[in-house]
């Protein structure tokens, strides 16, 4: 007789395993939000963390669209004005009248704005989907943005509505006036929110939506409504991004046309396909990485939105998984031990790419300031946008850069596959 565990209690104890890792990963979640202000606790670091989770349940919201559904919308930001909107009057409302409606509870306020909007408007933009539907949200989304401009009793104008985030009643002796406050606030609403959208990809109305993006006709055949699948998940996202909306009119304690904007739009697919549709985690990923380099690209260049653009396209030709893609492919290679193999290939690859990405740094920074002439601080080392040796040092760190760089690359691919062939034949590789 043998002591091995039967197949029903191996089972078990791999579920609770499973339940005990996804309940430490939001437990690590939670921590980390409390934690971060008090590790960095300035004024800006404040401001940008508050902006990054904003993000977050804007990109994460996109997501239910794109990743989970197969969406792809270019008005987005419609949902996510129209919460703020409603946000603010609602806010300057309750203060009118001193109604006892504390401010964490306003967020939920842009939420039904957002999911309103998406039930009046979404029966007729997901009847049809890919190119059809995506031309139908670009309209409604410029539709919307013009319309901010000429309704002034609702949108304000150019100038937006204002409105004053302490004058509501205080919870638990927090007016809201300070950051921190804002932060922790936007922080809890980021937790629930993901929490919820990622309960929701477990729901069976997540996994036929998956269904719904792979195959429709498909869906069809087992009985399910493609058209009604495609228009709950447009409400679903709607209202995160409504939430978002009222958070955002929270921290600037305005809302104004820039929120329905195509720039807004184009913000949240760039962070959601740049951090990757495939895993719920992609989204946060590019929330991130895009929210840190709008903050940290304005301060330094005029052009920085060329910036998003090639990054966009180079994750597009060559990641089209994004950066969580990129990062789930080394998993394997991680469980297997092969990783260490790659990484020489890795560390040698990396240094004409660096070169690479500095020679279109500085080509873009040397178009963008020649007729001004001013001056170029690249790595400490100063250009001259005017100066010959400018272009030189352009065009010999972009070509150069490129045909090395593609020769180390190769190399990176050949111990991949090494490196993969050994984790597939240990069973750590499909």
């Amino acid at each position: 007789m043998t002591n091995a565990p039967t197949p029903s209690l191996a089972a078990a104890k791999q579920e609770s395993g499973g339940a005990l890792g996804f309940y430490g990963v939001w437990l690590l979640a939670a921590i980390a939000l409390v934690v971060l202000p008090l590790i960095f606790s300035s004024g800006g670091s404040l401001t940008s963390f508050s902006l990054i989770g904003i993000a977050i349940i804007f990109a994460l919201s996109y997501n239910i669209l794109l990743g989970q559904t197969g969406l792809l919308s270019f008005g987005h930001a419609v949902q996510y004005g129209l919460g703020g909107f409603l946000a603010v009057h609602v806010m300057n409302a309750v203060a009118s009248h001193n109604w006892p409606i504390p401010l964490p509870v306003i967020p939920l306020v842009g939420g039904i704005g957002g999911m309103a909007f998406a039930l009046l408007v979404g029966w007729v933009m997901t009847k049809r989907a890919g190119t059809v539907f995506a031309m139908i949200s670009l309209g409604i989304g410029e539709l919307v943005a013009s319309s901010s401009l000429i309704l002034r009793s609702v949108f304000g104008g150019e100038s937006g509505i204002t409105t004053d985030r302490t004058s509501l009643m205080p919870l638990f002796g927090w007016t809201f006036g300070p950051q921190i406050q804002v932060y922790y606030l936007i922080a809890f609403w980021v937790l629930v929110s993901a929490i919820a959208m990622y309960a929701l990809t477990r729901t069976p109305l997540g996994r036929i939506c998956n269904a719904v993006r792979d195959n429709p006709e498909r869906v069809e055949f087992i009985g399910y409504d493609p058209h009604v699948v495609r228009y709950l998940a447009y409400m679903f996202a709607g209202f995160f991004a409504g939430i978002a909306g009222g958070l955002t009119a929270i921290n600037f304690e305005i809302a104004n046309s820039a929120y329905l904007g195509a720039m807004q739009s184009g913000f949240v697919l760039f962070s959601t396909f740049i951090g990757g549709t495939a895993y719920f985690f992609g989204p946060i990923l590019g929330a991130i990485l895009v929210t840190y380099l709008q903050l940290g690209l304005t301060n330094v260049t005029s052009v920085w939105q060329l910036y998003f653009g090639v990054i966009f396209i180079g994750i597009v030709m060559f990641a089209p998984g994004g950066i969580a893609g990129i990062l789930m492919k080394h998993r394997p290679l991680i469980r297997a031990g092969t990783l260490g193999t790659v990484i020489p290939s890795y560390l040698v690859a990396a240094i004409p790419t660096l070169a690479f990405a500095l020679g279109i740094i500085l080509a873009i920074e040397t178009v963008a300031r020649f007729s001004g002439g001013d001056p170029i601080n690249l790595l400490g080392i100063p250009f001259v946008a005017t100066a010959p040796t400018t272009w030189a040092a352009a065009a010999v760190l972009v070509v150069g850069g490129f045909l090395i760089a593609r020769i180390t690359w190769r190399r990176v691919a050949e111990a991949w596959d090494r490196a993969a062939t050994v984790a597939r034949d240990r069973g750590y590789l499909a």
